[in-house]
């Protein structure tokens, strides 16, 4: 979605110096090679920032990817969880987008029809700003806790998405998601787009499989960025300092399977860039340990091909907006978020890009971290009258390409 409300345990990773020593999905400790190193990013991408000074002087890290060779799990090793604090101000709702808010939508019937939840209960691990928990308590007549460290209160009822807030049926709770929370029993326990924020992946699912305990009637549904993808497409505005873990539809499963759980269903969904699982407890004691070697074989593949295909990526990118400013043409991003801080930090675009556009009215007015470009709402293009748009995401070409028609503007379009 690119949702990212989180939940992280209090679990601090094995590390040799800087470094995670042992796979946080496996255990394994064969060593693992680095295969995408970024250096001196913004370690947070969503943030609100007030000014341009503010955003251009935000703390940064290095970044540097690494595979596991047993599991064929994906992490940036280097990552420091004590950095990142999701409770300060920070915009991830996309449901500002009709194309992301139907699909949110759909999703929640899909949940609604497939558990019989009328006056049963749900808990949210990593709700954000709650939307998608009304949509679903409304839709399936159920009761709803959301554990989330951004949780803002005064976004209730402040928006379209959740006016059908109701206090004595949806609670929320600001906080991080851990062992302590044990006692937070549910029929259905969702996680949507908070995975790939968590260092310790095996013991965060571990968590949640024990807070369940003997409820075998329990069902788990996790949404999780696609990584495959990434890697495929050498997509490396896909890749920045949050998400510090990396799943695959196998990788995904497997770790769920080891864990604890049987898992009903993986696919990918949101033109594929979303892995969505339906699992549940397994009654079982001994959990799988094996790991599938085709997985981890393909894997490898693709890791050994984004070498050149990622390199390939960014001089392509390079090159489209030199070649624009060469010309004479204005060019802007449309989508302030993790997708363009990581596009512009990357290929360390500034003056380059003439603006950036998001749809959000809370990220309007606000500066990018790292770059500082200011965010304008899709109005203010008029006055800009850019030549060329670059969006951030495939999937809105068809409903930015109208807001532009809207506008009365005829930009090249063009999607990263």
């Amino acid at each position: 979605m690119t949702q990212t409300p989180v939940s992280q345990n209090d679990v601090t990773p094995t590390t040799d110096g800087n470094r995670q020593s042992a796979c946080p999905a496996c255990g394994s400790r064969q060593p693992r090679d680095a295969f995408y190193r970024v250096d001196q990013i913004p370690i947070q991408s969503c943030v609100l920032l007030s000014s341009h000074e503010e955003a251009i002087s935000y703390p940064r890290r290095d970044l540097e990817l690494v595979f596991c060779k047993d599991c064929g799990f994906i992490c940036n090793h280097i990552f420091d969880q004590s950095i990142v604090e999701y409770a300060t101000a920070t915009e991830e709702s996309q449901h500002f987008s009709g194309t992301f808010s139907n699909f949110a939508k759909r999703l929640a019937k899909e949940i609604a029809d497939r558990f019989p939840l009328a006056q049963k209960h749900v808990l949210e691990i990593g709700c954000g700003k709650g939307d998608f928990l009304i949509e679903l308590c409304q839709l399936a007549d159920c009761t709803g806790l959301g554990v989330d460290p951004g949780f803002n209160p005064d976004r209730l009822n402040a928006t379209e998405f959740n006016k059908g807030y109701d206090s004595e049926r949806i609670k929320f709770l600001a906080d991080y998601f851990g062992p302590e929370h044990a006692y937070l029993m549910a029929d259905l326990i969702m996680c949507r787009h908070t995975l790939e924020h968590i260092v310790n992946v095996a013991e965060f699912v571990r968590h949640i499989r024990s807070s369940i305990g003997d409820n075998l009637e329990a069902r788990v549904f996790f949404e999780t960025p696609d990584a495959e993808r990434v890697l495929v497409e050498g997509a490396f505005w896909d890749i920045y300092y949050e998400h510090c873990t990396y799943f695959t539809s196998a990788t995904h499963a497997e770790l769920f399977e080891r864990e604890g759980y049987v898992v009903d269903e993986t696919r990918l969904d949101y033109d594929n860039q979303y892995i969505i699982q339906y699992s549940r407890p397994s009654a079982a004691t001994g959990y799988k340990t094996e790991h599938d070697k085709a997985t981890v074989e393909t894997i490898a593949a693709q890791v050994e091909a984004f070498r050149p295909r990622v390199a390939q990526a960014q001089a392509k990118w390079r090159k489209f907006v030199e070649d624009c400013i060469a010309d004479g043409k204005r060019v802007v991003v449309w989508g302030g978020g993790s997708k363009c801080v990581s596009f512009l930090t990357t290929l360390k675009f500034q003056d380059e890009i003439s603006g950036v556009v998001d749809i959000n009215p809370f990220k309007q007015g606000k500066y990018l971290p790292g770059t500082g470009h200011k965010v304008i709402a899709p109005g203010d293009l008029q006055s800009l009258s850019p030549d060329v748009v670059i969006v951030m995401n495939p999937i809105y070409v068809g409903e930015i390409s109208n807001l532009l028609g809207e506008f009365g503007l005829a930009p090249d379009v063009v999607a990263v």
